[in-house]
This record gives C-alpha cells, sequence and structure tokens, in this order.
C-alpha cells in the first residue's frame, strides 16, 4: 500500500518543480490536463489526512516564485486561482452545494464567460491613471510588468467615462489571438528560430520581456474578468453590474459573457461554446461560472486558494501525454516516405488517438523525439494530432533514436533525399504499389476527374488483383471484372463503370490536377490551362515557357517538365485519350493582365447558397483571380457566405474587404 506521507511528499516536490518550469522557465515540460490531476490528488490526500497538510503546499499557493530580474509588487487583494469541475455532473454538484451554503436562496444567477488560455494579469489605476501592471505571481505578490502592460493596445492608460473610484485594481487574462500567433511563428520560422508551443506560452513569454519593445512587437491583446477596491464597500451590487462598468471605461470584456440562471442554463452555455470553441479567434480551455450577486459572494466567501463562489468548467484536454511507441513510414503517391507515429492510446480533444503525424525526418529531430519516449499530443478541432514536445524527464534508457529507412517499406526500392528537401522518397515509381494506389487515388478524387464510387478500398482490390496498373487501365475495365471483388455486387459494379464512363466528359485544368504531377495543385493547373490552352502546348512547353505562367516557379516548371519528358507518362496520357477522355477548347486571353481579376487573391468561406464553391472558385480563376485557401494580408476580397468562422474573423482583422454572396453572383454575372 503507498505510504500517504511519501505520496504527499512527492506530488509536493513534482508540482513545485513544474511551477519552477512554467512561471520562472517559461518552459512547461507537461501539459495543464497532467498538472491538474496531480494537483487533484494532492488535494484528496491532504483532505483524507488531515495532518499531512503543509504550509508550503501547492494547494496553500497558487502560481510559482517572482522572478527576480522584476520587481516584486503586492496586491490589494490576493489574486487566487479556482477550483476546476471537468463534467457535467460535478457542475450541478457545485451549483447544489452553494444553494445549501445559502438557506434562503432557490436558484442562483450566474455570470458566465469563457476561460481564456493565457496568463493573468492585474492592473492598478489612482485617479483613473495607469500606475502598474503586474504578473500573479504567488498570488500575494507579483511582478512589475507595468511598462510591458502599457505596450498592449486594449489596456487604457487612462480610464474613460467617469464613476470609477480612486483606487482600483482591474484583474484580467493577457493572451495572443490565433491568427497574430500563427504570423508570429511565421515570422520566426522564416528567420529560423524557435516556434511558439501555443498561443498561451507565446503570451506568457512576450509579457515577460525586460525590453518592453520586445512585447510592443507582439500581437496581445487583454480581457478583463474583475475588480478589486481598496476599500470594503462594493461598487456595485453584482458581477455583471461591474463587468459593464469596466466595458465603460475603456477595458475589452469578452463579447461572449452572458448572465445565466440555475445549472442546467449554465451547461447549455458550456456545450455551446464548446461546439463553437474552434470557430473563435482565440483559444478557450473552459468556462468560468461566477456567482453575480456580490452579497452572496462575500457571504459564501473563500476557502485557502479559492473563492467558493466561483468554478471552472474545464473542456476536454487538447494536449495530453503519452508514450511513443513506435515510428512507421508511409508512402505517398509522389514517392514520399513520411514518418507516422504509433502511439499509446490517449483521450485528447475528444477523441481517442493513437496515430500522430510527424510530417518529416527534419521535425522528428527538431523535437529531439526517440522511441519510448513519453509525449505531449495536440489535438484542436478537426486538426490532425501531432506530437508538441517531448516530455525528456520521463525518457527511459531503452528509447531508441528515429532513422530514415535505407529502402521503400511497399517495394524495398531505394529510398533517397534530394538535395535542399525535407521529404525523403521512394524511387520505384509506378512499381510501387504504394504509389500506384495512392495514383489512382488522386486521379478519381471529387477535385479531380471525379469518379464517383471509385474509393481507396476498392482501388486496393484492384491494384491487389493486376486489374489496374495506371490510370488508363481504369477505362478498359468492364462491370464483371468488378463484380467478382469483395462488396461488390453486379449494380454496385456497374455504378461504378458508368461513373468511369461519365468521368471522360471533363476540363483541362482538372485532368491536369489528376495526372499528379508533383506541385501541380487546383491553382496551378487551372493557370497553365488558361495559359496555354491545350494539352499539347503545355506538354511541349520550355522552361522558359512554363515559367512565364502566374503560380509557376523554376521547381515547378522542373517538374512539369520532368513529368511529359517522361515517355511512360506520356504513354498514360496519350492512353487516356484514345480511351476518350476530352475536353472543351479554352480561350487563351491575348494577354492575361487584361483579365478584370488579375494579379487579386480571393479566398471563400462558409456556405455558398447559389452555387457550390468549387464552382465559384473556377469561375473565378476564369476571371484572372487566385483563389486562396486561408486568409492573409494580401488577399484582395474574402466572400464570406453563412457559417463562416476563423476567416472571416481574420479578414476584420485585417481589415480586408469582405463581400456577400450576393455581391459575388452580380461580379460574375457582369463579367459573365
Amino acid at each position: 500500500m503507498t505510504d500517504p506521507a511519501g505520496r504527499a511528499q512527492a506530488l509536493r516536490q513534482q508540482l513545485e518543480e513544474y511551477n519552477h518550469q512554467y512561471y520562472v522557465l517559461d518552459q512547461p515540460s507537461v501539459p495543464d490536463v497532467e498538472y491538474d490531476r496531480l494537483f487533484a490528488e494532492l488535494v484528496a490526500l491532504e483532505q483524507e489526512h488531515p495532518h499531512l497538510q503543509s504550509p508550503d503546499s501547492p494547494t496553500r499557493r497558487v502560481g510559482g516564485a517572482v522572478l527576480e530580474r522584476f520587481n516584486s509588487v503586492e496586491h490589494l487583494v490576493p489574486m487566487l486561482s479556482l477550483d476546476n469541475v471537468f463534467d457535467d455532473d460535478s457542475l450541478r454538484e457545485f451549483d447544489q452545494r452553494l444553494q445549501r451554503m445559502l438557506d434562503d436562496v432557490s436558484e442562483l444567477e450566474y455570470v458566465a464567460e469563457p476561460k481564456l488560455d493565457g496568463i493573468a494579469a492585474s492592473l492598478l489605476y489612482e485617479n483613473g491613471v495607469l500606475v502598474r501592471g503586474a504578473t500573479r505571481g504567488d498570488g500575494r505578490r507579483g511582478e512589475d510588468i507595468t511598462e510591458n502592460m502599457k505596450t498592449v493596445g486594449s489596456v487604457p492608460l487612462r480610464l474613460r467615462g467617469s464613476g470609477w473610484p480612486q483606487q482600483l485594481e482591474v484583474r484580467g487574462e493577457v493572451y495572443m489571438p490565433r491568427a497574430g500567433f500563427e504570423a508570429l511563428n511565421e515570422q520566426a520560422r522564416s528567420r529560423g528560430d524557435k516556434t511558439f508551443v501555443n498561443p498561451r506560452n507565446a503570451a506568457a513569454g512576450s509579457l515577460r520581456q525586460l525590453d518592453s519593445r520586445i512585447t510592443a512587437s507582439r500581437p496581445l491583446q487583454m480581457c478583463c474578468y474583475s475588480m478589486v477596491q481598496a476599500d470594503d464597500e462594493p461598487l456595485f451590487d453584482t458581477h455583471s453590474e461591474a463587468l459593464e462598468a469596466l466595458a465603460s471605461w475603456g477595458f475589452r470584456v469578452n463579447e461572449e459573457v452572458k448572465v445565466l440562471t440555475g445549472a442546467e442554463a449554465c451547461l447549455a452555455y458550456y456545450h455551446d461554446l464548446m461546439q463553437r470553441r474552434d470557430g473563435l479567434a482565440y483559444d478557450i480551455d473552459g468556462i468560468v461560472y461566477k456567482v453575480n450577486r456580490i452579497d452572496l459572494q462575500r457571504e459564501l466567501g473563500f476557502v485557502s486558494r479559492a473563492p467558493r463562489w466561483a468554478i471552472a468548467h474545464k473542456f476536454p484536454a487538447q494536449e495530453e501525454m503519452t508514450v511513443l511507441r513506435d515510428v512507421e513510414f508511409q508512402v505517398g503517391r509522389t514517392g514520399a516516405v513520411t514518418p507516422v507515429a504509433r502511439l499509446e492510446p490517449v483521450f485528447v480533444g475528444g477523441v481517442t488517438v493513437s496515430n500522430a503525424t510527424l510530417h518529416n525526418l527534419d521535425e522528428v529531430e527538431r523535437l529531439g523525439l526517440m522511441v519510448g519516449d513519453t509525449v505531449v499530443v495536440r489535438r484542436a478541432g478537426d486538426v490532425i494530432p501531432q506530437i508538441v514536445q517531448v516530455v525528456e524527464e520521463r525518457r527511459p534508457d531503452s528509447a531508441t533514436p528515429v532513422h530514415a529507412p535505407d529502402h521503400c517499406p511497399v517495394c524495398e526500392s531505394p529510398v533517397e533525399r534530394v538535395e535542399g528537401e525535407a521529404v525523403y522518397r521512394c524511387t520505384g515509381g509506378l512499381i510501387c504499389a504504394a504509389q500506384r494506389k495512392e495514383a489512382i487515388w488522386h486521379f478519381a478524387s471529387r477535385k479531380a476527374m471525379d469518379i464517383d464510387g471509385l474509393g481507396d478500398k476498392l482501388i486496393d482490390q484492384m491494384v491487389d488483383a493486376g486489374l489496374v496498373k495506371t490510370v488508363a487501365d481504369l477505362y478498359g475495365l468492364e462491370w464483371p471484372q468488378l463484380a467478382g471483388l469483395e462488396r461488390m455486387a453486379e449494380k454496385s459494379a456497374r455504378n461504378v463503370i458508368a461513373a468511369i464512363e461519365a468521368s471522360k466528359d471533363t476540363e483541362l485544368p482538372r485532368f491536369l490536377y489528376a495526372l499528379g504531377i508533383r506541385e501541380v495543385g487546383e491553382s496551378t493547373a487551372m493557370a497553365l490551362a488558361q495559359h496555354f490552352g491545350d494539352l499539347q502546348s503545355i506538354m511541349q512547353a520550355d522552361h522558359e515557357q512554363l515559367i512565364a505562367v502566374p503560380d509557376v516557379g523554376p521547381v515547378v516548371a522542373a517538374y512539369i517538365e520532368g513529368f511529359f519528358a517522361s515517355e511512360d507518362n506520356r504513354q498514360v496520357v496519350k492512353a487516356l485519350e484514345e480511351a476518350g477522355v476530352h475536353w472543351p477548347a479554352i480561350e487563351v486571353p491575348d494577354d492575361p493582365a487584361d483579365l478584370p481579376l488579375n494579379g487579386q487573391t480571393w479566398v471563400l468561406t462558409g456556405n455558398l447558397e447559389a452555387m457550390p464553391r468549387s464552382e465559384a472558385k473556377k469561375q473565378l480563376q476564369a476571371l484572372g483571380a487566385k483563389v486562396a485557401g486561408s486568409v492573409s494580408a494580401k488577399t484582395s476580397v474574402v466572400v464570406a457566405g453563412p457559417g463562416a468562422g476563423s476567416k472571416l474573423v481574420k479578414a476584420e482583422s485585417l481589415g480586408l474587404e469582405v463581400w456577400d454572396e450576393t455581391r459575388l453572383l452580380a461580379l460574375l454575372e457582369n463579367q459573365g
């Protein structure tokens, strides 16, 4: 049986080490969920064995030590932390517990707001002027970061309006919006600097700079969530009134704040925001509920480290720890050999994850990853899970390095790495079944030849049975050949053959994209088709002619030249045309610069109701526009339909021109 005293001491030491890494070194080694788990275990131990309670326990304090490089300042009132709940029933129990403590209250009113994932800070105002900014520190004393806080645009240097007290301390969360975080990391990558793991770490690192000019260059925001007065008499009867006052005095208050009555309304708010979480412009990791009436807050009081009248309802963790069991290598349609992490299954981001992307061997090296390591896995929304950090202190002696394979794991052909590229590639070409299958799947995909019913499982069977060796073989298939395959009855087989036949009537950009030429995506295929007008001209074009095409640089031009220089590839193209694959002629403008949208970059987001987004994209490209998948400062116009999310938010934050679908349709009709 575990010794409670020994376990409590071990937990204190471990939590203090994590506190030091997080608050002092700015180098957290574990995700928040691991800290919360160990903290909850220590709380339970000390409650079960009161004699184990210690004045130096992490349960008696909040945060970590004050850095020596900043002056230490004392908060007017301690900045306490919040207790957490992780499920609906625990939130209901919290509400019921408060009602029992407040005999004359049958149903409580709460203020609910997103729990921003940033760093807590306080602002002290005297006679309406900002005189001090400070970190939470250990809860009683924090670090003086006044000059840094002055650089945050959403922090008022002088209060607006009237009615504020002579001395006022305002608390809030300093955070970095996602768009700003992505831009900051992109800048770091372009300089070859280390990137931040997530927006929370970026905000913490930015706020604690000795040189305030560095902080000023970072895209920080602050949302305020409470005020503290030096005197005992509150200015307002409710917390919601206090937030309204803060907003009137010039502070940013979160737009999602709501006043709710009862636990069920709080839970409805929680689940609604959890569904919309990925569409917000900032990271949140839960919901904070506070009893609205100030007199009830005072009646409920505090425990050692947290108010009884408030609680944080955490979302399922987006980061978790697990063990890397193996690294396997997969082969894509271009021969790219990509490492894939095989993990001890872990529940993160609302699903059980057992695999994670590693991108390439450079990423493995950057992480310092070894098989057997304990790793931090992040999954946000529909994003593919990825390993973001190695917990080196938990590395076992048996951990082994990850090496690139010498031979293809599918066909045993040699694997090579082209100078200047991060990717290793199989040299097997069409003899490699993996590349063959991927090439056929890409050819049949919706944005390429759009062959309905030709999925990856059927393609696997056809290749394994020797029915198809190149994409041209698809057009020689007959339904009895498919009907003999697993799960393929006569009707299904006939439907697939009909879909293959229908795909013969296509468009040149689709056909070019379907061929799977390296780096030739939809936009580049469209640019090639519009520039040359016919396939033969593209196949015969030399390097200089190719780089004259918008969206085609020297590297892409070399890939196009190399593809059509291959006799095997030319034979496949010839066989496809002989099988009846055809497309309408394209009228080439005398000067592409004359196209009305030439040189413009457009982005489509949300749902378009009058036409599919693919059709709108095609028509915009025909007018000379480049249609991109992400918003940047170089974007000319963003077309936003119903359901537009983060792309619209980013466009508005950058001050870009935003159109609705009606305006887009008018443009296309006028140019038609």
